[in-house]
């Protein structure tokens, strides 16, 4: 597979959404994974650009054909990428995003461990409640219960390759494009994609 795959994993309001917007517009030859979801699309969310919308029934028998790379329920939904849709990409030289929890991201190891992993964090428990707050999206209930997801799913930085501070968008999309890029000019990579050039000079 020439493609590099890329994870990445943010307690819900660290600016994950936001980042990878961003890194799309700023690197087209990057693909986003649309993954599938039980949960309810929210305003302004689209059938297969955000997410792909299914009914738990549907979500369950995905999981029994193995049709899922990873799955994970979170909050009370599932989530799942597509296995054949990563692997068809990869190979095709493609660059890949998936943007799916702890839980996937070891998931997805397992069968890629070249995978590059890159975790984002917010500036502090405080902004991040601010940031959950400031959506309007959900009640006090749900918010407190995400601030908790937050605290188990951030001591899980440590097994990615990469972690970014989100405290400031720009400088936080830079340090992901910085990955991207370094993880492009590997020399097993630079080999493969200019493989004439290589055999010419060295």
């Amino acid at each position: 597979m020439f493609g590099h795959l890329y994870i990445l994993t943010a307690p819900s309001g660290a600016g994950k959404t936001t980042l990878v917007r961003h890194l799309l517009e700023n690197d087209p030859a990057m693909r986003v994974s649309v993954s599938h979801t039980t949960r309810r699309p929210r305003t302004g969310e689209r059938e297969g650009i955000e997410y792909y919308f299914i009914a738990l029934d549907e979500f369950r028998e995905k999981i029994r054909r193995d049709d899922f790379l990873e799955w994970a329920e979170v909050h009370g939904n599932c989530y799942g990428t597509s296995r054949t849709g990563i692997e068809a990409a990869l190979c095709a030289g493609q660059d890949v995003l998936l943007e799916i929890d702890w839980q996937g991201a070891r998931q997805v190891r397992k069968v890629f461990p070249a995978a590059i992993g890159v975790f984002i964090l917010p500036p502090s428990l405080h902004a991040l409640e601010q940031r959950l707050r400031e959506r309007a999206t959900d009640s006090a209930q749900t918010i407190a219960r995400r601030l908790d997801a937050a605290r188990d799913e951030m001591r899980h930085a440590e097994e990615f390759d990469y972690v970014i501070i989100n405290d400031d968008l720009q400088r936080a999309l830079q340090d992901l494009l910085a990955i991207v890029r370094a993880a492009r000019l590997r020399y097993t990579v630079q080999s493969r994609r200019h493989s004439v050039l290589f055999a010419t000079m060295l």
